[in-house]
């Protein structure tokens, strides 16, 4: 089982253990089966359907070529050694190379993420190892949620807690202690490179909050001209007309530099990628930011009958049809870290042929395919969705290319200016002494640069966001117009 696939499993199980009683009513019986009774294999069938038409890695899985099996009970046969629809998707027809399809069993819950609904106690935090020869583990606060929990108990970037509940957090533990809907952490300090209690506790509990991805948006004057700083945190499609918004503040106050924060973004919306890069730009309208590139069969399709479909272009309007306030730019600032994954490299990689693109910062995750949500319906889509079960599926559709060819980041994409963020040095966000902002105003400014060099010795670990349904997703907001059967 892929590492991924542990850290969500071992937090699923640990909030099952925490909030669920283990009255016989409560245990889940659909893939029972009584003497003689036949398993019920519908969302099985579903699943393999859905990879079978439009999986990119299709080629890669024997079993999902459209001759391997020469009848639907010897199909059944196949799906049938896989106790549930998890085991069947991920170590039956997820292909080796992928690490970001997946399932669910409730669509509802996923389409809440991709709206930016989640529950959360508004601590966003990373982890990392206290030492090499240890499985025990701390965690360091990035940013507070307003209007949390967090915020309300006085929780700030920086802070690092070594305990929940009075245990110490270990790599086999975690998930099971930050599953409940509240707990206490025990907040911890450094001295030198020793993790050191403070014995000061704080108790957070989680309640759900719909997330706006624009966390900082200002204007900073630098040698007199009007820098806009946007630190943004997902790619999400319901906050496009926000986003927008604030490219249109930036448009007023006349800004001819833009700071670009993705240091935290782990993707999104294609769409909504493209949008974004038009309003950094808006000189492209109609040219291409990103052609697509499908499993065999899909793309022999495009590229017959509708070519147009594997272009994403640059874009003079939202989906709502509000016009786009665009800066018109030749050369934006990109910060980023290993966390920035997917829309996130997708923008990068999209401007790069057309504009300056300085990337400050670590290298990204190397993410360059996005999926789409497969429903049990004749169409795969939401409506006329089976109605006995809310299963599912997320698998990788497509590839991006920039219009220069350039695609297969594996390894991500590496920065101009090489800067790692220390725990030790955070700095707040949006100050200009911060250390990622403080570097990209002085490269505006043309000053000596100096790059902080980090003394972290700690082994990251992970972070609050690797549980989320939408982890390093990046996704397209609908299915192809015509589906092929």
């Amino acid at each position: 089982m892929k590492i991924y696939k542990l850290f969500l499993l071992t937090f699923l199980v640990g909030g099952l253990t925490t909030s669920c009683s283990t009255d016989q009513d409560d245990i889940d019986t659909r893939n029972e089966e009584t003497p003689g009774e036949q398993r019920d294999l519908t969302v099985e069938n579903f699943i393999y359907r859905g990879m079978n038409e439009i999986y990119l890695y299709k080629a890669d899985v024997p079993q999902l070529e459209d001759n391997f099996f020469s009848s639907q009970e010897e199909r059944n046969d196949f799906l049938d050694n896989f106790p549930t629809p998890e085991e069947l998707f991920y170590d039956g027809l997820v292909a080796p190379q992928d690490k970001f399809s997946f399932i669910v069993d409730d669509y509802v819950e996923l389409e809440n993420r991709f709206s930016g609904i989640s529950t959360t106690t508004g601590m966003s935090y990373a982890l990392s190892y206290i030492s090499s020869n240890s499985s025990d583990i701390f965690g360091y606060v990035r940013f507070v949620l307003p209007g949390t929990s967090a915020e309300a108990e006085g929780v700030k970037r920086g802070d690092i807690f070594s305990t929940i509940d009075g245990e110490q957090l270990t790599d086999s533990n975690f998930g099971t202690l930050l599953a409940p809907q509240s707990f206490t952490i025990g907040l911890a300090e450094l001295e030198g490179d020793d993790l050191v209690e403070t014995g000061e506790t704080i108790t957070l509990t989680k309640a759900e909050y719909n997330k706006n991805p624009i966390l900082i948006s200002k204007v900073i004057e630098v040698n007199g001209k009007n820098v806009g700083y946007l630190l943004y945190d997902s790619f999400t499609a319901d906050y496009d007309e926000e986003l927008n918004d604030a490219f249109g503040e930036f448009q007023a106050a006349g800004v001819t530099d833009l700071i670009l924060d993705l240091r935290y973004n782990g993707g999104g919306s294609v769409r909504t990628a493209t949008d974004l890069a038009s309003m950094i730009t808006g000189q492209f309208t109609g040219e291409v930011f990103m052609k697509e590139e499908w499993n065999e069969k899909y793309q022999t399709y495009f590229e017959e009958n509708e070519p147009e479909r594997l272009l994403n272009n640059f874009n003079s309007t939202l989906k709502t049809g509000e016009e786009i306030n665009s800066l018109n730019l030749s050369k934006v600032y990109v910060l980023t870290t290993l966390r920035s994954a997917s829309a996130s490299e997708l923008v990068i990689n999209g401007l790069d042929p057309y504009i300056d693109v300085i990337q400050i910062g670590d290298k990204t995750t190397g993410k360059f395919q996005a999926s789409v949500t497969l429903y049990d319906s004749p169409n795969f889509g939401r409506q006329n969705a089976n109605t006995s079960h809310k299963y599912a599926i997320q698998p990788l559709v497509l590839k991006s290319v920039n219009s220069a060819g350039v695609s297969d980041y594996i390894d991500g994409l590496v920065p101009d200016y090489e800067l790692k963020e220390s725990v030790r040095n955070l700095g707040t966000l949006g100050d200009l002494e911060e250390p990622f902002l403080q570097l990209a105003l002085d490269i505006i400014a043309g000053n000596r640069i100096s790059i902080p060099e980090s003394r972290d010795n700690f082994k990251p670990f992970g972070e609050d966001s690797m549980f989320d349904l939408d982890y390093q997703k990046m996704y397209i907001d609908e299915l192809p117009g015509n589906l092929i059967q």
